[in-house]
């Protein structure tokens, strides 16, 4: 647990938390972001990807925030109810004890769409449990990411905000002060006392209604008995089971209830660099990372999330037949299923810590990622062995890729990591196209389903040749990043994680050993170095946390167990108080980039699992 002076002067400048001082809450719609100082600084309803209102994390002054903290110097210590998303910050001050429990509303009917999931309900109850607390509360919307004005009223005890596109309703159980703007109050409790504070989406079909002490309550227990619920359906027994099953908690918060939809992260442009320019909005869906988020849900006996993105993809982004080069998918799509997602830049906002442009969009939409189709397909395969046979209409899709990927696979792309620096023939691309072929011929031979199988067959091959001819570098004695260069590559730890080569194949362990010489700095692997392979993009980054433990595996797979326990273990010492990851590691072990993100936690769900499966 996190452990969070509250500064001498009570009415502070606003301040940046580290990234890594929050806890994240949500109702399979929307997350908010909550701070060790009982901040509420990041909110979008009715969606991931909707406008911000509460946007503190991303411009102190102008984003807007939700306060709820003691009035007191205090000390602040943060956790989870336990095996829940429901969010607890306890308060210790001189002459008492008081908590702040946040939670959104959720319960079976309304992660399946039905109930007050048009509500869009925040919660945060307050609780002395010992002695007396002085609490003080500010509400302070700002809309549409701080560029919408909007106006307050009050409507017997609730205060309405309203703005062009969205109104919020207040319920409290303390009265409240106003002005044209923002409402606040100062309370005390005691030992025993609590008080309700309830936000509310309301307009035409939902209008505003109370939320008394027993009603808090009962949606309380009702949420917890629902997180439960679902997460007694893991199978996971291993030695890791708590960081496992935070892991799976925030991936499923990371699941857009209405289409299937798994978003990359819940936040955009926090930044992998303060005072750099690599700042992106990862509130969508990328067919890669919900790939993989399927394969890590799967493993812990979750068919339900990867049954609800298999009928995103049939319903939102079946492949089109183009005819011709252009690719059947995008790289990304909205939650959705829309697939303009087009980049703006917002400079009104100040960026987290000063670190600008905060940008909403992402113009990588529309990048050529091959290696997608490998990802994707994989999942497939997956599912369709551990969870529910595949359709024919799911089959035809799937040939449908295969053949595309059979005629393209050796054209440059921008490659897995994104880079705006030009095409070229990644190897990682070439891998995860060979996975996409294989996978289907496993398939089809397995269902004894129609497909051109010699054609499959030969590409396959020859994409393996190529690999090995073309992506091997003699001189570094390891397989490369892209094909003629020298450029060492995390992502092709993927190789034996993918079956493409044996984990203790001599060419494989030589470049295991490459790739911890110059890439591995304690347990925390760089994707690349960007001096030596440009990636057209200013300043450094992070290590990357998917990457760390991706490398845990390939030692796992290389018989090296006693180095994969010791990284394992030491990258468990780098999630935040709760367990929490965002993309990067920084150099003094800071949080990075946006978070919490769905790659660093399903990477660590594998890693976790193969890793006890060895030991035994």
């Amino acid at each position: 647990m996190a452990e969070t002076p509250f500064p001498e002067d009570v009415h502070p400048r606003p301040r940046y938390l580290p990234i890594a001082e929050h806890g994240l809450i949500g109702d399979l719609r929307s997350v908010a972001l909550v701070g060790t100082n009982g901040t509420i600084d990041w909110y979008c309803t009715p969606s991931f990807d909707a406008p911000s209102v509460f946007a503190a994390l991303l411009d102190a002054e102008r984003g807007g925030r939700f306060e709820l903290a003691a009035a007191v110097p205090a000390r602040a210590k943060q956790f989870y109810f336990p095996d829940t998303n429901v969010l607890i910050t306890r308060f210790f001050t001189d002459d008492g004890v008081g908590e702040v429990q946040d939670f959104m509303p959720v319960t079976s009917d309304s992660a399946a769409g039905a109930g007050e999931a048009g509500r869009h309900r925040l919660i945060r109850r307050v609780v002395c449990v010992r002695g007396t607390v002085p609490f003080r509360v500010l509400v302070a919307p700002r809309f549409d990411y701080g560029a919408a004005p909007h106006t307050l009223s009050t409507m017997g005890g609730t205060v309405v905000f309203e703005s062009a596109e969205r109104s919020l309703a207040l319920i409290s159980t303390v009265d409240l002060e106003c002005d044209d703007r923002d409402a606040r109050a100062d309370f005390k409790l005691g030992e025993g006392e609590s008080a309700v504070f309830a936000l509310d989406q309301v307009g035409d079909e939902v209008i505003p209604r109370g939320c008394a002490h027993a009603e808090a309550e009962h949606q309380f227990n009702a949420t917890v008995a629902y997180w439960r619920r679902w997460l007694h359906q893991s199978r996971y027994r291993g030695r890791w089971r708590e960081m496992v099953h935070r892991s799976a908690l925030t991936l499923k918060l990371l699941c857009y209830a209405p289409t299937g939809a798994i978003v990359a992260a819940p936040t955009t442009s926090l930044p992998e660099q303060l005072g750099g320019e690599r700042n992106w909005d990862y509130r969508y869906v990328w067919v890669r990372d919900a790939a993989f988020a399927v394969y890590a849900l799967l493993r812990l006996g979750f068919a339900g999330e990867a049954e609800a993105f298999m009928r995103f993809l049939t319903t939102h982004v079946s492949p089109c037949d183009t005819g011709g080069s252009a690719p059947p998918l995008q790289i990304m799509y909205g939650i959705d299923g829309r697939p303009d997602l087009p980049e703006r830049e917002l400079p009104h906002l100040e960026g987290h810590l000063g670190s600008a442009p905060v940008r909403v969009g992402n113009a990588a939409a529309d990048q050529l990622q091959l290696d997608i189709y490998g990802a994707l397909i994989d999942s497939i395969y997956l599912y369709d062995k551990w969870a529910q046979p595949i359709s024919s209409c799911q089959w035809d899709d799937v040939c449908k890729l295969v053949d595309w990927v059979c005629a393209h696979w050796d054209q440059p792309d921008e490659g897995v990591w994104e880079t705006r620096g030009g095409r070229k023939n990644f190897t990682y691309s070439r891998l995860m196209c060979w996975v996409a072929i294989e996978r289907a011929i496993r398939l089809a031979n397995h269902r004894g389903l129609p497909a051109d199988l010699p054609r499959w067959r030969q590409a396959r091959d020859t994409i393996y040749r190529r690999i090995m001819d073309r992506s091997w570098s003699e001189r570094r004695c390891a397989f490369v990043q892209h094909e003629g260069g020298d450029v060492l590559d995390a992502s092709l730890l993927m190789m034996p994680l993918a079956k493409f080569i044996a984990p203790t194949d001599p060419k494989w362990l030589s470049t295991l050993d490459a790739l911890t010489e110059d890439l591995v700095s304690d347990s925390l692997v760089y994707r690349y170095d960007p001096q030596a392979s440009p990636d057209g993009l200013r300043g450094d980054e992070g290590t990357f946390s998917i990457c760390s433990f991706w490398y845990v595996e390939a030692l796992v797979r290389a018989g090296r167990l006693d180095e994969a326990r010791l990284a394992f273990e030491k990258m468990l010492t780098y999630a935040n108080h709760l367990g929490l990851y965002a993309e990067e590691i920084g150099r003094t072990g800071e949080q990075q980039g946006n978070f919490p993100q769905a790659f660093t936690h399903l990477s660590l769900i594998s890693a976790a699992f193969n890793l006890d499966r060895a030991l035994g």
